[in-house]
């Protein structure tokens, strides 16, 4: 059951399952959402440069304020001022900024500084290695459960779907390990830690992702735990944990910012055998019911990288990001024409359901498919609540 809410969070209805689309009502929907996206693609311009580079002159501000304010971390409010700016630096480097800019939101500038291909952020991820991970395997087979790697990251298990095993009775401890270490938790991600344990593949073959990831964590761990504290001679503790705790902050929020927009009630995943042969229209349908929102104002959803409007990127990932915002007005309208949820809430009330999720699949009796699990599920579903539907009146 999809939470459908009002744009000031409150609740304002839940919805049942989406009601079934015959094929014409399919490719109809999907034409809508592409016409938006055609539309927003001829419309890029200044307005969308100055604000993302106005985004990084930000970005930078802060860094350089953090760091100059840990130097004098001796003093507790200096520390504490130095270590907030420090760890919204972190966090607009990491989501509005890299990215958005790595899923060449801004190629068509032709600005060396805003292209996807050539960016590397301030995270344990190698850039290449992401760009594969989550570009190319989330976003082409969003929620496919066996080909998304992101549900559950190799770690959890997020999906009725998933075989349950010993082993996920530690679900909500290593769900608690992987946001706040999560930059490791997205840099281990294309090693297939899973497969390894598994005997399907072994280090030998994966020789060259780790020297990837192993380059990358060393220049991280450099410049956080050993350039910047040495620059501070005997006080070198203090931005030592600051930089720590900024990086533990970024980890944090980006974990929680990334799971309440794939895994809270009402959003939906899918076997391989159901989105075999997608059209246009299907894909487009998958990528909303697999998706949720999260309401907010602005500066909350600038600090989210406007994966707030999680929906809205997963529909249009190619579009920059500052757009979602006016877009997702005319997406929920498309959407309850065609009576489908907009999944959308409040961060704490999508977040309490991503815990709920992550302790209830550490049991074995959720390991059954429940109704409504996939995009055949839901039709089914959908058929049903009609049927029932007609027989009340």
């Amino acid at each position: 059951m999809a939470t459908i809410t009002n744009q000031n969070g409150g609740a304002a209805a839940t919805a049942s399952p989406p009601l079934p689309l015959g094929p014409e009502q399919i490719e109809s929907f999907g034409e809508e959402l592409e016409a938006i996206r055609q539309r927003v693609l001829a419309d890029r311009g200044q307005k969308d440069v100055d604000y993302i580079r106005g985004v990084i002159r930000a970005q930078r501000g802060l860094e350089v304020a953090g760091r100059g304010l840990l130097w004098a971390g001796v003093f507790p409010p200096a520390w504490l001022a130095g270590t907030a700016a420090l760890s919204l630096s972190k966090i607009l480097d990491n989501m509005e900024i890299g990215h958005n800019v790595m899923h060449g939101q801004y190629e068509w500038t032709n600005d060396p500084k805003l292209s996807g291909r050539g960016f590397e952020w301030d995270t344990a991820c190698p850039a290449d290695q992401w760009r594969h991970s989550h570009n190319y395997m989330h976003h082409t087979h969003t929620n496919i459960v066996g080909k998304d790697r992101d549900i559950g990251y190799g770690i959890l298990r997020m999906s009725e779907d998933q075989r349950w095993h010993p082993y996920y009775l530690g679900n909500p401890l290593w769900a608690a390990l992987l946001a706040l270490f999560f930059e490791y938790g997205v840099a281990l991600h294309d090693l297939e830690v899973e497969r390894l344990v598994k005997g399907e593949t072994n280090l030998g073959e994966k020789r060259e992702l780790l020297g990837g990831i192993w380059r990358k964590v060393r220049r991280q761990a450099a410049k956080d735990y050993v350039l910047f504290p040495a620059l501070s001679g005997p006080f070198f503790v203090f931005p030592l944990a600051g930089n720590a705790a900024a990086n533990l902050v970024r980890n944090v929020w980006s974990f929680t910012i990334i799971f309440c927009g794939h895994f809270p009630d009402g959003t939906h995943e899918f076997s391989e055998e159901e989105t075999a042969d997608e059209t246009r229209g299907q894909w487009y349908y998958r990528q909303l019911l697999g998706s949720a929102n999260l309401s907010g104002g602005r500066p909350f959803h600038i600090l989210a990288g406007n994966l707030s409007f999680q929906i809205e990127h997963h529909l249009f990932p190619d579009l920059p990001a500052n757009r979602y915002a006016e877009i997702s007005v005319e997406v929920r309208e498309i959407c309850e024409r065609y009576g489908i949820p907009y999944n959308v809430g409040p961060l704490h009330r999508q977040f309490g359901s991503v815990v709920r999720k992550i302790c209830r699949l550490a049991l074995p009796d959720t390991s059954r498919r429940v109704p409504g699990g996939g995009l055949v599920g839901s039709l089914v579903d959908g058929v049903g609540h009609a049927a029932r539907g007609l027989a009340g009146r």
